[in-house]
């Protein structure tokens, strides 16, 4: 009985297989193979990620003083940078060096003679020119001094708040406060009025590039600055700048400490 089940059965295939194979009105099944709906989506997201891995390492190169001169910013990091200095990340990194610089001033211990001193640059350091930037690709722009000097002008530069309590603090420690800037001695007016407006008060000395300061390298003109200090007795415990032009050189603090900008660079 189990034999005739087994016959009938293998007549039945063998019928059914020989039709599919001869009739040519019936096409082969066609093979389908099924993406998952996420695939394309999850691809983006990988690169997406691989471009905020590779911004990420490049703003870090910047902060740490391990890339050579640049004039922009990565075409491909400008939504990152954007991201970075519009959101938390900008302003917590603000925070951290503000506060390790406060409790680094409040270590050191002042002498009678009034000449313990602390170096201030302005730009990005006690003022955001942020507004600014906005409006020019967040550094993907070549820097046009030009343009920049307009907003200058207009003395809109908001404080970094985070700045402005150092500052202050600072300043009730006791500390000579040297404001030194790359800025023209013919913007010295603006700028006062800029500081003052932002909450920036009795500084001891305002210090803008001269005539013959035009030309130099940022780090040769600050460092001659600092110079002149050191050499009228003051002793520069602390300086606060957002490029390494404003920290390196010679006649360095005791202790510097960098603000973040990934925005553009300053030799």
């Amino acid at each position: 009985m189990n034999f005739l089940r087994f016959l009938c059965l293998f007549f039945l295939f063998s019928f059914t297989f020989s039709h599919e194979t001869l009739n040519p009105h019936i096409l082969p099944r066609p093979l389908i193979l099924e993406y998952p709906d996420n695939t394309i989506e999850t691809r983006l997201k990988e690169l997406d990620e691989e471009v905020k891995l590779l911004c990420t390492s490049w703003r870090f190169a910047v902060e740490a003083n391990n890339l050579g001169p640049w004039k922009t910013i990565p075409r491909e990091c400008v939504e990152y940078v954007k991201d970075y200095m519009m959101g938390r990340g900008y302003r917590i990194d603000l925070e951290r060096v503000s506060n390790e610089a406060g409790v680094y001033a409040k270590s050191v211990e002042l002498g009678s003679d009034g000449k313990d001193a602390w170096v201030f640059d302005i730009d990005e350091t006690l003022l955001s020119n942020l507004p600014y930037y906005q409006e020019h690709g967040y550094g993907l722009e070549i820097f046009d001094s030009v343009e920049f000097d307009k907003w200058v002008e207009k003395a809109n530069a908001p404080a970094i708040e985070s700045s402005l309590k150092l500052y202050e603090e600072v300043l009730g420690l006791g500390f000579k406060v040297f404001l030194l800037t790359g800025r023209s001695e013919k913007q010295r007016s603006i700028t006062v009025d800029n500081l003052n407006n932002a909450g920036f008060q009795n500084w001891d000395k305002l210090i803008l590039r001269s005539s013959d300061d035009h030309g130099k390298l940022a780090t040769i003109y600050k460092s001659e600055k600092r110079s002149e200090m050191t050499k009228e007795g003051y002793r520069i415990h602390g300086n606060s700048g957002d490029q390494w032009s404003d920290l390196l050189g010679f006649s360095i603090s005791n202790r510097s400490f960098k603000v973040p900008n990934p925005m553009y660079y300053i030799p």
